[in-house]
Order: structure tokens, then sequence, then C-alpha cells
């Protein structure tokens, strides 16, 4: 009874986070509200038994996405009146965009309804009741998809460096960083104890 009577609370919080996402005026707000919709999301995961998958929402969406999104939005000088203005001259290409979403999502219902189309059997993993859920995945991901895992390893690591070299520049009048010469350098060399006499001003 305490599950049922729980789901159905994380759900409404869930629901009304995810609207006033959208219907937030102030971006730091809807930022803040989507942090609300990931925890409840999370929840509701614990709820169902994933709990590597409320972990991962917690984790990675709140702790590094959602509060990227706040910095950046925050960081950002925004002009409500322009972004207002803008808001305006859009909605007619916005009206348009949700009627075409609006025809997708009664055709897909349509088409749900008339009868899934079948293209293979499905084969269910099995899921052991002797271990944790995170304790399986591990397992899982650690023994048959291992090569697979560390593939998606290499292909992020790649993908990093690329940013870092596509985004780096020589700026004028900006010394280039000397990596070598920061660690060869000496703690005597790089701190100076002085015993600054009362009333004078510190030499440069």
């Amino acid at each position: 009874m305490i599950q049922v009577i729980s789901f159905y609370i994380f759900a409404a919080i869930l629901l009304a986070s995810a609207s006033m996402v959208i219907f937030a005026r102030n971006p730091v707000h809807s930022v803040l509200w989507l942090i609300v919709a990931f925890f409840n999301a999370a929840a509701l995961m614990v709820l169902v038994g994933a709990e590597f998958i409320a972990m991962l929402l917690v984790i990675v969406y709140v702790g590094a996405v959602a509060v990227l999104f706040l910095f950046v939005v925050m960081m950002l000088n925004i002009d409500f009146a322009e972004l207002r203005a803008g808001f305006v001259s859009n909605l007619p290409l916005g009206i348009l965009l949700a009627i075409v979403l609006a025809v997708e999502l009664v055709l897909g219902i349509g088409a749900y309804r008339a009868g899934a189309i079948e293209l293979g059997s499905a084969v269910a993993a099995a899921t052991p009741t002797d271990k944790p859920n995170i304790e399986a995945i591990g397992a899982l991901l650690y023994s048959k998809y291992v090569f697979l895992f560390e593939t998606a390893g290499l292909i992020l690591l790649v993908a990093m460096v690329g940013a870092i070299v596509l985004t780096h520049r020589q700026r004028k009048g900006v010394r280039p960083q000397n990596i070598g010469k920061q660690n060869r350098r000496r703690p005597q060399d790089a701190v100076r104890n002085v015993n600054q006499p009362v009333g004078q001003g510190v030499e440069l």
C-alpha cells in the first residue's frame, strides 16, 4: 500500500515539476524545476527496483548536467524583454511545430492501438534473484559486454580530446603555459619570505 501511495506522490510531483520547466518564465527557475523532476524520477526508479538507473539520474543528470545548465544560465546575461520579443515573432512557427507534433502523437497512438509490428521474437534476459541490481549490471558489463564498454569509453576519450584540440586557440598577448617549466620550479624559487616593515607598501 505504501508503495502505491509513494508512486502517485512522486509521479504527481514529477508531472508538476516537468510542467513548470516549460511554463516558468525565468530560465533559472526552469533548471531548478528540472532538478526536482530528476529527483522524483530517481525515486520512481527506486520503487520499481532499478536503483542503478536512479543513481545515474542523481549523479549524472542532477550532479553534472543540470548543475552545468544552471551555471551556464546564471552566467548568461539574458535580456527578458528581448526574449519575449523573440517569442512573439516566432509564435507562428511554434504553433506549426505544435500542430505537427500533435498529428504525430495521434498517428502514433492509432498505430499502437492497431497492433504492434512483429519484427522478431523478443528474448528476455535472465534476471538473477540472488544478487542486487547494480551487481548484476556490473557483472554483465564487465563480462559479456566488456569490449563494447571499453570501446564506448575510448570513443568518449577521443571526443573529449578532439573538442579540446578544435577549441584551442593561440591568443595574441597571452603567453602559453609551459607545463614542464612549472613542474621543474623549486619551492624556494616560487616563494620569497620578506620581513616587511610596518607602514610601508609591498615591493613587487
